[in-house]
């Protein structure tokens, strides 16, 4: 018998299918997954989740495996090549908030020792589970993502709007939305 997954991943291709089985939804404590994750969701706005998805890895090379470290010593050289980098989203703005976003990211890192810290206070350091009979039900953003997104942008942060937060919340398991008639769905 087939797995039931969330409507958004039935029948999608294998790539979507083991992202919706294999992490979404699943709690993530690294601080490099979680850049890379809030960078990764940031470039996927105004997109669909599998245009980047299909250049993960792209993106995995072009940003020094999202090590922020790396990232925050990318110049105008730098940019202007990403800007040609057929790989990813050439979005200026987009490749730029990822340098200004992981400049964002040591600073909360050294103020609260992980980024892991600070992003999961916004959940109160446990995971919230949804109860959706379907994906219609889940909503764009919640309270949460609008506190995350209100503070990420007064420290500093780009692409961190409410919607995208809450992607972020849902894609690094602080947030459980799989839904009822998926076999992810926490009983």
């Amino acid at each position: 018998m087939e797995k039931r997954r969330c409507s958004w991943a039935e029948g999608a291709e294998p790539l979507y299918q083991a992202y919706h089985d294999l992490e979404w939804g699943r709690p993530t404590h690294d601080d490099r997954e979680l850049f890379e994750m809030l960078c990764l969701e940031g470039a996927q706005a105004g997109l669909s989740w599998i245009t980047i998805l299909r250049r993960r890895e792209n993106y995995r090379k072009a940003f020094a495996g999202f090590h922020p470290e790396k990232i925050i010593h990318f110049d105008e050289a730098k940019v202007a090549a990403l800007k040609q980098d057929a790989g990813i989203i050439r979005n200026e703005l987009k490749i730029r908030s990822v340098i200004k976003n992981a400049k964002a990211f040591l600073n909360v890192q050294a103020e609260f020792a992980t980024f892991d810290t600070y992003a999961w206070q916004f959940v109160g350091g446990e995971t919230i589970y949804h109860d959706f009979a379907s994906h219609e039900q889940v909503p764009n953003f919640t309270k949460e993502a609008e506190a995350m997104s209100k503070d990420m942008r007064k420290r500093g942060f780009s692409f961190v709007g409410p919607t995208i937060c809450y992607a972020f919340m849902q894609a690094t398991g602080m947030v459980n939305d799989h839904t009822q008639d998926c076999f992810l769905y926490h009983k």
